[in-house]
């Protein structure tokens, strides 16, 4: 497929990229990747609800035939036009998101593949996603100067080496920054999350925005923050501070308002999660989905 026809693809049918999209098409997250290589001070993994909705959750970690299984089950129930893998860890620290693209190109030749990282390891692992045929990458870069990605994050493991304060939040930027040139000089699509902490990177969402614009990101999603992990003290910020920042930043580069924080096991439309375990049941007793079940 050429790019042109892969970029009007994504522009009207990926529900994460697209305010046409979101609501007619679905997407489904696949939790094959426990292992995180970076801690954030905002994150919390370790418990889950199911009315809890945050990214990081997930239910259970399936392995990757586990997840085929429901990519088969959740494309005929349902207009799934991406999959993605979006943690619980980084996707990319994680062999088996590869094992599962593997199995999902080889089943769903056309179908959109998405993945989701905060970047550490992307300068090495671009030509391994370029192979698998994955058009939509999601990099989440949160600060400009490393003094503030400090505040960000506690620590970071690269090569088997944990690092933590300057020399972890440098080598982090660094990676994110040359890892997103690195995508769109190989024509990938990419979305730019960036999580809104108020008083500690405020100030430099703009300049994320201008950079990832420079770098050819085609989109940017300003999240803001939930109160969690080490930062469950601080203020999530208010709609309006949300909206007055996406308008400034929204003169570089195009701003998602769509976006639901979606979990890592998240399936159906932005506007309609479903889950995909009950699912599962329900199509081997070959019932509908209904959420009063």
């Amino acid at each position: 497929m050429k790019k042109q026809s892969l970029e009007e693809g994504v522009i009207n049918t990926h529900p994460c990229f697209s305010e046409r999209g979101h609501e007619r098409y679905g997407r489904l997250h696949l939790p094959v990747a426990p292992v995180c290589n970076i801690s954030c001070n905002y994150c919390n993994r370790n418990y889950d609800c199911v009315n809890e909705s945050r990214p990081g959750v997930s239910s259970r970690i399936i392995t990757p035939l586990e997840a085929l299984k429901r990519v088969l089950v959740a494309t005929e129930r349902d207009r799934i036009s991406v999959i993605g893998v979006a943690g619980p860890g980084d996707p990319l620290a994680n062999e088996s998101t590869f094992n599962f693209f593997k199995l999902v190109r080889k089943e769903f030749p056309n179908i959109f593949l998405c993945l989701s990282t905060n970047g550490l390891l992307l300068p090495k692992k671009v030509e391994v996603l370029q192979d698998l045929g994955i058009f939509t990458v999601t990099v989440t870069i949160n600060a400009i100067n490393p003094s503030t990605a400090e505040k960000i994050y506690a620590w970071i493991l690269y090569d088997g080496k944990l690092m933590k304060g300057r020399e972890a939040s440098e080598y982090l930027l660094e990676n994110q920054w040359n890892g997103l040139e690195m995508l769109t000089d190989r024509g990938f699509c990419v979305k730019v999350n960036s999580v809104l902490i108020p008083g500690v990177n405020e100030r430099e969402i703009e300049n994320i925005a201008e950079r990832a614009r420079r770098l050819k990101a085609k989109v940017m999603n300003i999240i803001p923050l939930i109160p969690n992990g080490k930062m469950i003290n601080l203020q999530k910020p208010s709609c309006q501070v949300l909206e007055d920042i996406r308008k400034v930043c929204e003169k570089h580069i195009r701003q998602i308002r769509h976006c639901r924080q979606c979990r890592a096991d998240a399936f159906g439309s932005l506007e309609e999660d479903k889950d995909i375990e009950l699912e599962l049941i329900n199509n081997a007793l070959a019932f509908d989905y209904c959420e009063s079940v």
